[in-house]
């Protein structure tokens, strides 16, 4: 993720925290292996953003150390054709001029193949920092969709099921079914004991986008308060994975440790 981009959600997340000043508050000994740090940090009480190239950081976690892992990576998706993928994320995603766009963020452009073998790899390097049953909840559409699901097994994640996104309204396609889900696959880190203090859960959620995004592929708040409810509550440490999500999961849980990176 370019540097500029992460300054920006570094002040949007500072605005809608009321001011939460943005010194480096980290206690990377914690989170990190002996001698290993990331390229950039940021942080406040019980969060922290860590910045810095996927691969090499999630290498970096000391064993057993996140409750969760709910992530939006770039779908490197927008199209059939690698000239679709190939242009920029406003461009796929977003119909705002250029004028009101939001940043592009970098690493969207991979073909299914690449893209399918940098998810397993990472994928695999943070199971290994999560502790024994953590789930684990990735956003994807419905082109990637065979490939996460793929990916996800071969990292080692025992494959659960998958929740819906309904957007509602889409565009229309004249003869075709509307693109308007997308879709939450989510596993586990090992088996996951059915008499969790969980509650059941719906499989279907429905929400519009939001209004005033300030991350091009934003969800809504409300979804991720649906979502995290997977989880055995109270946590302890999520690794959020991008940086808007780190946002708000300081608003749902502002007493948990939230940590994020993609680039």
């Amino acid at each position: 993720m370019p540097l500029m981009e992460c300054a920006w959600i570094y002040k949007r997340i500072e605005i809608r925290k009321e001011g939460m000043p943005m010194e480096n508050c980290l206690q990377l000994e914690e989170l990190l292996k002996e001698g290993m740090y990331p390229e950039e940090s940021a942080g406040g009480e019980h969060w922290s953003i860590l910045h810095g190239d996927t691969l090499k950081l999630v290498k970096s976690f000391r064993p057993e150390i996140f409750d969760a892992v709910i992530t939006d990576p770039p779908y490197a998706s927008g199209g059939t054709k690698q000239n679709d993928r190939n242009r920029t994320t406003n461009q796929k995603y977003s119909s705002m001029r250029s004028g009101n766009a939001l940043p592009d963020f970098d690493g969207d452009n991979k073909d299914q193949r690449s893209w399918t073998h940098w998810m397993a790899e990472w994928l695999l390097d943070v199971r290994k920092a999560c502790k024994s049953g953590a789930p684990i909840c990735l956003f994807i559409d419905w082109r990637q969709y065979p490939s996460i699901t793929d990916a996800l097994q071969w990292a080692g994640w025992v494959w659960k099921g998958t929740a819906v996104w309904d957007k509602g309204n889409s565009r229309p396609q004249k003869g075709r079914f509307r693109q308007q889900a997308e879709y939450i696959v989510w596993g586990s880190n090992g088996p996951m004991p059915i008499n969790r203090p969980v509650a059941c859960l719906p499989g279907v959620f429905r929400y519009g986008n939001p209004q005033n995004r300030i991350h091009v592929t934003e969800k809504p708040l409300q979804l991720m308060k649906d979502v995290i409810q997977i989880c055995k509550l109270p946590l302890k440490t999520v690794f959020t994975a991008k940086l808007f999500l780190t946002g708000f999961f300081i608003e749902l849980f502002p007493h948990s440790r939230c940590r994020s990176d993609f680039r």
